[in-house]
């Protein structure tokens, strides 16, 4: 498969997959994850072949039974969608070469993208599971929640699991998702939720296809449990849109207090404030704060 460059597979897939790996994992430059081909599960494993002004990766799809050709094209735009194989980050950069700062920054982490999630249901999700408590504590929940209610690939005597969808999680009652660690509210959110995606009540899909990724944020937040910075997230994390930025997440404030403001704490209004001059890439040039951070350490 080609990829638009700049891609940097290993700096983009390796930073966020250390998790479990009968989910998802990144281990010696291979990435591997279940994937939903309508009825079929297939485990997608993932490696570069190429380098980061010539990408070249290489797909290997396999399941408990025969894959048709339609199936094996879902699979190569399951695999695109989460790679965003697609996406140029050079408008990125000629945008923000004046910020001094992102424009180092950018030249030590050329070929970064975000990876996306499969489905903006996932991303949601996680963003709920993440509310108010640690990362390394949400991780254990979010596993827990796939082990628990996601659909199961057994291959070769090793089992694999695909992250729950909202028919998975509608019928949960609140009692089985707090079992995984949930708070009450965050576990009627969930289910709360996934009814209303198979009602026909809300299509988080369908938000794909809006221009202003601000409006996204007012549908959103109009649902229980989804505040703005729920919302925010969500999108940086599911959709090719940029233009929202997480300001109310301390972690963040924190990583742009380091660049711009000496590490004095800001608030999330001064982050926004910083983010305007970055416009309608705020949430990549976020990523790029935080994974510029994470590595110089």
């Amino acid at each position: 498969m080609q990829c638009v460059t700049p891609f940097d597979f290993n700096l983009s897939i390796s930073l966020f997959s250390n998790g479990n790996g009968q989910i998802r994992k990144f281990e010696n430059g291979k990435f591997w994850q279940v994937m939903r081909m309508y009825d079929q599960l297939a485990l997608i494993s993932i490696e570069s072949l190429g380098t980061v002004d010539q990408p070249r990766i290489q797909v290997k799809i396999q399941s408990d039974r025969e894959i048709s050709r339609e199936k094996k094209n879902v699979a190569r735009i399951f695999v695109s969608r989460l790679l965003n194989a697609r996406f140029s980050l050079v408008p990125f950069y000629e945008y923000i070469a004046k910020d001094r700062i992102l424009a180092e920054l950018t030249r030590r982490l050329r070929g970064l993208r975000i990876p996306f999630t499969p489905t903006v249901f996932e991303a949601l999700v996680d963003s709920i599971v993440e509310q108010q408590i640690s990362l390394d504590l949400a991780h254990v929940l979010e596993t827990n929640l796939v082990k628990t209610f996601g659909d199961s690939l057994n291959l070769e005597g090793k089992i694999y699991y695909a992250y729950p969808t909202a028919k998975n999680l509608a019928p949960a009652t609140v009692e089985k998702l707090r079992s995984c660690g949930l708070s009450t509210k965050k576990a009627e959110y969930i289910k709360s939720i996934s009814e209303m995606i198979l009602k026909g009540d809300i299509d988080l899909e369908g938000y794909k296809d809006y221009k202003n990724p601000q409006r996204i944020v007012e549908e959103l937040d109009k649902i229980r449990g989804i505040g703005v910075w729920t919302a925010e997230l969500t999108i940086v994390r599911s959709m090719n849109k940029y233009g929202v930025i997480p300001a109310d997440d301390l972690g963040l404030r924190r990583v742009i207090a380091h660049f711009y403001r000496k590490d004095r704490m800001i608030t999330a209004e001064e982050a926004r404030r910083i983010a305007e001059k970055w416009g309608k890439w705020k949430g990549l040039a976020a990523f790029y704060l935080i994974v510029a951070e994470a590595t110089e350490k």
